[in-house]
């Protein structure tokens, strides 16, 4: 009754009610100003993850990672002639102008060292290429693909392609620098487009990368959320027939999702790739509870009862499993707060807000609004709910044929899950829509790797690493990773002291050797820093104390299970043979080879605990532990059979999937609520069983299909993104919410039927 007093006073004051949801929307909307969204990748790591606390450390010893890698290929075939070597010339000196460079490195100034007589020479490995003779060019491509620390990461082994590596020191908001590196480095490429057409240039790096994550970001927020604005009107229209209910519902979404965004706002939210998606899974989730509202309206009114009345009616017998989907739904996107990711946590707290937000607007705006607005509905019995009475007696005539059916669906498709690996790959977070990912390809293919295991070994003492014991275990790690199939380039310390020796006497290559002398190996090293070029010092290949040098392992297009096994490998290498270097290995691409695992172990947490709670609240509005238990079937089974269709279909998964089952069981249960509440009041009027399923049926079956459209094409747009754990995302979301329809007509009603004999 207090209900029912509640709703005659909301469509008593429809008026004031609009015009004071109105105003509070618009000063909460005020907020959307303060949004920001940023490009740097770095914050998809939490503060106490390991590995960014042990690269970071690594940094901070030698020198910062952020680069870029311009890539240089002549379409004659070769970088070795006047011209291409003139063009890497050019833009090596251009790359000293860009902002917050700090090194550059490339073919051309390489910085090669040789004996002249009694002295060491050591300069750029090609000065004024234009006049250079023939015979020049000759001795440079002898020297440059012979050179261990430049062929296969500055030059390629064929000699058709160079890089032109650019490292910079990015200030503290990294996201404005990286705006202005890539607008600049853009300008000169197309400079030296310009002036070298015959020459094409590639550009990628992870400073590049974070404006790939800046422009996805961007992209996804402009375009997906209009997109699934107008799928979600459409889908609307033809599914519930009506316009004007049409136009209360999109009413009510804009207010959902102003508020949200503004809320976002006015906490200061900051917006990445991961969670950019929130505006469009809150206007998807947020239809669902209007769809059920208004889809009993019309019903009530094409069986002849009064607007008004069919309004009472309505939010009478869905106020309550609304409140309780709600809140499930709720929990579930909160529990994204386990996430080690914290873009994760921006996600799931204010998708569960505008999941609240939706619950307030549905019960005061809403029913408003209807009562406004001059509906008008036949009074017949709709296609749809004739349709529906039909699939009631089919699946109760076949419910023994459905039930075995259905369970050996669910047990081939569990049987697709061992199939899948945990890996991601950075590069193919974005498909070939973005230059970043097309020009990444690129530089993997023909001329170095990105991902990166990087070691810093430590010789015990300051001034120890040109002890000749340190530097032999230095070398020897360096060749096991050579011989590595997935490594394309190993840069070590030990390969310039064997150039160094081999200077030293008379570049005889039978010198070409690590120097058996600490103190005439300490020379060595001074003499050569004392000769380098300005901007080519080796502070990021030793530390200040000389006591560690840096080593870095270039992978081809790893995944991120194959970085992991790799270093698991070298670490039984160093075990066996260098014990003092053992550690795990650091480096961005490793960060990332691990964040996909960590989140899936902090998730795993999260959801047990999201899964209980949704447990116990079911057990308790059903009051049966009996219904409660067998309610989490249609909803625990979906998110399996979805990952076992995606281990036959794709057989990969990545951090996308380590929040699936969080997202999805929140939402699944809606259905399931929906369904079971309508049985157990049939079945409280003294239907029997099967009875009681033909009655659910009749009064959720349209709704629950309608809400499941809109929810699977809504959620399908995200398979349109251009980034990865967006679309993963959203096919998995999908996959589930069609496969947990399919549990509540096909498997709940027969599970119901069979356990469920009383007066059946």
């Amino acid at each position: 009754m207090q209900l029912e007093r509640y709703i005659a006073a909301i469509l008593r004051r429809r008026w004031l009610v609009v015009v004071f949801a109105t105003l509070v929307m618009l000063a909460i909307t005020t907020g959307v100003r303060f949004i920001t969204v940023t490009n740097d990748y770095r914050v998809l790591f939490s503060e106490d993850n390991p590995q960014l606390a042990a690269f970071d450390a690594l940094e901070n010893t030698y020198s910062v990672s952020n680069a870029a890698l311009i890539a240089i290929a002549p379409r004659d075939g070769s970088v070795f002639t006047r011209e291409a070597l003139g063009a890497i010339e050019e833009l090596t000196e251009a790359a000293w102008r860009v902002p917050y460079s700090s090194r550059v490195n490339s073919l051309t100034n390489y910085t090669h060292s040789e004996a002249l007589e009694d002295d060491l020479v050591v300069a750029p490995l090609v000065e004024d290429a234009s006049a250079r003779s023939d015979t020049d060019v000759r001795r440079i491509e002898k020297i440059a693909l012979d050179a261990t620390e430049i062929a296969g990461r500055l030059v390629a082994h064929d000699g058709r392609t160079a890089g032109v590596a650019i490292n910079f020191i990015l200030p503290e908001n990294p996201d404005q620098a990286v705006i202005e590196i890539t607008d600049y480095l853009h300008s000169v490429l197309a400079e030296a487009r310009a002036n070298h057409p015959d020459i094409d240039y590639y550009m990628t790096g992870d400073v590049v990368m974070h404006r790939a994550f800046s422009d996805v970001t961007k992209s996804d927020m402009e375009t997906l959320t209009p997109i699934v604005f107008l799928i979600i009107v459409g889908a609307s229209i033809i599914l519930l027939r009506s316009t004007l209910s049409t136009l209360a519902i999109v009413a009510v979404l804009v207010f959902v999702i102003n508020t949200t965004m503004g809320f976002a706002g006015w906490n200061g939210v900051v917006f990445s790739p991961t969670n950019a998606g929130v505006p469009i899974i809150v206007m998807v989730i947020a239809i669902a509870d209007s769809i059920h509202v208004v889809t009993s309206v019309l019903l009530g009114m094409r069986r002849g009862l009064d607007r008004n009345v069919a309004i009472v009616e309505s939010i009478r017998i869905n106020a309550y499993p609304v409140f309780i989907t709600s809140v499930t739904t709720a929990i579930g996107f909160l529990s994204l707060n386990a996430s080690d990711s914290p873009p994760f946590h921006v996600l799931g707290n204010y998708v569960a807000f505008g999941v609240l937000c939706a619950l307030i607007y549905t019960m005061t705006l809403l029913p408003a609004l209807l009562s406004i607005l001059p509906l008008r509905a036949r009074r017949v019995q709709s296609e749809g709910t004739a349709f529906f009475d039909r699939f009631a007696d089919f699946v109760i005539a076949r419910r023994t044929f459905l039930l075995g059916s259905v369970s050996l669906v669910i047990v081939v498709l569990i049987i697709g899950i061992p199939r899948i690996e945990l890996s991601d790959n950075m590069a193919q977070y974005f498909d070939d829509r973005y230059e970043f990912r097309r020009d990444t390809d690129y530089v993997i293919d023909n001329l170095t790797g990105l991902d990166k295991l990087e070691y810093s070994l430590s010789a015990g003492r300051e001034g120890g690493i040109t002890d000749p014991d340190y530097l032999r275990k230095v070398d020897a790690f360096a060749e096991w990773y050579r011989q590595q199939p997935e490594v394309t380039h190993v840069q070590a310390f030990s390969d310039i002291m064997k150039r160094l020796n081999k200077n030293m006497h008379g570049d005889d290559p039978a010198f070409y050797r690590l120097p058996d002398d600490p103190d005439l190996a300490a020379q060595y090293l001074l003499l050569y820093e004392l000769s380098l070029p300005f901007g080519s010092d080796l502070n990021n290949r030793i530390d200040v104390a000389k006591s560690a040098t840096r080593l870095v392992v270039t992978t081809k297009n790893a995944w991120s299970r194959d970085i992991r096994e790799l270093d698991e490998r070298a670490q039984v290498w160093l075990s066996a043979n260098a014990p003092a270097f053992v550690q795990e290995a650091s480096g961005l691409s490793v960060v990332f080879a691990h964040l996909s695992l960590r989140n899936i172990n902090s998730m795993l947490r999260g959801t047990i605990t999201a899964m209980v709670l949704i447990s116990f609240i079911l057990i308790w509005i059903f009051k049966s532990v009996r219904i409660g238990l067998l309610s989490l079937l249609p909803n625990f089974i979906p998110a399996i059979m979805s990952f076992g269709l995606w281990g036959y279909l794709v057989g990969h998964v990545g951090i996308a999937s380590s929040v699936v089952i969080a997202v999805v069981f929140g939402i699944v249960v809606d259905d399931t609520v929906h369904f079971l509440s309508k049985y157990l009041k049939a079945r409280r009027e003294g239907l029997p069983a099967p009875e009681a399923v033909r009655s659910t049926f009749h009064m959720v079956g349209h709704a629950l299909w309608t809400t499941t459209a809109v929810l699977s094409v809504g959620f399908l747009v995200f398979a349109t993104s251009g980034f990865e754990v967006s679309w993963a995302l959203g096919l998995l979301v999908t996959i589930t919410i069609v496969f947990a329809l399919v549990a509540d007509f096909l498997l709940l009603p027969t599970l119901l039927i069979a356990i469920d004999r009383r007066n059946s």
